[in-house]
């Protein structure tokens, strides 16, 4: 008896490592077939050292955009166009960009005023699986690609459902809608978004459903795929109201442990404008970035939004654009040092000149203003500096804005500026070649930095 118990827990050992090889030679299968043989995978993750991003073993900063369409390009369904989508990835990598910040998709029913559509949740954790599909297929050619992604979960403004959304959902009633019913109706009902255990308890369902989601051209788990750099909690999070600041804080906590716990090999983000987007008080986005499990900062700029450049003014303001630019780069940089964090300036734009939305207006006010942030991330990247990367706003790629209407709709090509906006206000464009080939100069310069370092 004693004989037979020994000999099975051999068999049963020798069964176990036997598995456990056998789940190895797969996840490295998967890992290869997702990614080529150029060794994508473990030593590819980004992450977070000495206060610098590293990937690879060496020092990564970038120059990278915003898609936030790109689920749906991927998608064979309503919107769908995977052979745009591959020219569009196709054309980022050869002006160096890797860096891709991407929506998870919109909330709530179509035919919203000024709302992306199709959505990926229709209703509470029930989803679009055509979506789902064009998620699961954009990962994966990024993957091959070597290029990485940040997946925002949730958005503060009415273009994509989020805040205002879930809280309909929760029984709060109807959502406004800004366009309709005017923005102080819109702030004064999402502000209840940080203190509602309902609506945040939606939210927390789906952060569970995409980030434990296993990609179906893959074979691997989001959790466990380089090619998701970070988890972002929300597009430009907000309290909305300074007697929402303690809730607001502890909703950013409770759920980046909550995706720590489900992905702790990804970094987390917080999707943040700055001091801009807390209640302009700096001690509360410290605060919300001193979390352990938020592993960098973010920032966003927005010089025509907030009063920099005047729309009649696009080109004489730049000059005062890009003082102020400095001045909250430093004041968040200050923030990240003493964090010991990076921080990347995740969303900046500049309109065309003239405040035209054509694709066949200059570009030279912008061409001045992004040639300025990006010398100002190349300067922190030879000093060692917190300023680790830029995403600009945003990627139009190869996309026609319609002729006969100025804000998009339905059955209009994806630019990067969503429903709300004028069509080709902020947009770069394949077409744009000086922008192009300043990204281009950018990332090279970048790189060589990467390298030396």
């Amino acid at each position: 008896m004693y004989f037979r118990t020994v000999k099975a827990i051999l068999n049963y050992n020798i069964m176990k490592r036997l598995t456990a090889l056998l789940a190895a030679v797969a996840a490295v299968t998967l890992t290869t077939a997702a990614y080529g043989n150029d060794g994508v995978g473990e030593r590819l993750f980004v992450e977070v050292k000495d206060g610098r991003f590293v990937r690879g073993g060496s020092p990564y900063y970038y120059v990278g955009a915003n898609m936030w369409y790109g689920a749906i390009l991927g998608s064979t369904g309503e919107g769908g166009n995977r052979a745009r989508l591959r020219q569009e990835l196709d054309s980022l990598k050869a002006i160096g960009i890797t860096n891709l910040r991407v929506l998870a998709g919109a909330d709530g029913p179509d035919g919203v005023a000024a709302k992306v559509e199709p959505a990926l949740q229709t209703a509470p954790g029930v989803y679009n699986d055509a979506l789902l599909d064009g998620l699961d297929y954009m990962l994966a050619e990024m993957g091959r690609r070597g290029m990485t992604a940040v997946i925002y979960l949730n958005n503060a403004w009415e273009w994509s459902g989020g805040y205002g959304q879930y809280l309909e959902w929760s029984g709060a009633g109807r959502r406004p809608v800004p366009a309709v019913d005017g923005w102080p109706a819109y702030m004064d009902y999402v502000k209840r978004f940080v203190m509602s255990p309902e609506a945040k308890a939606l939210f927390a369902g789906h952060v569970r459903n995409i980030v434990s989601r296993t990609n179906r051209y893959t074979g691997v788990r989001y959790a466990d795929d380089p090619t998701i750099m970070s988890w972002q909690i929300c597009n430009e999070p907000r309290a909305f109201s300074t007697e929402g600041k303690d809730a607001f804080a502890k909703w950013i906590a409770d759920v980046a442990a909550l995706i720590d716990s489900l992905a702790p090999r990804q970094l987390i983000s917080t999707g943040s404008e700055g001091k801009h987007g807390c209640e302009e008080d700096i001690s509360l986005f410290e605060r919300i970035h001193a979390v352990p499990q938020i592993d960098y900062l973010n920032i966003h700029i927005w010089p025509y939004n907030w009063g920099w450049a005047r729309k009649d003014s696009i080109t004489h303001d730049v000059e005062r654009a890009k003082a102020e630019t400095k001045k909250y780069i430093d004041e968040h940089a200050a923030v990240a040092g003493r964090l010991g964090k990076p921080v990347v300036l995740e969303e900046f734009g500049y309109p065309r000149d003239g405040f035209c939305f054509s694709k066949d207006a200059p570009t030279t006010a912008r061409d001045s203003y992004y040639a300025y942030v990006f010398g100002l991330v190349e300067q922190s990247a030879k000093a060692g500096g917190k300023l680790a990367g830029c995403n600009f706003w945003a990627w139009g790629g190869t996309a026609e804005p319609s002729k006969e209407h100025v804000f998009w709709q339905r059955g209009d090509d994806y630019t990067g500026d969503p429903a709300q906006e004028e069509q080709g206000l902020n947009s770069v464009f394949a077409s744009d070649t000086s922008t192009m080939a300043l990204i281009r100069h950018a990332n090279d310069k970048l790189s060589r930095v990467g390298q030396a370092r």
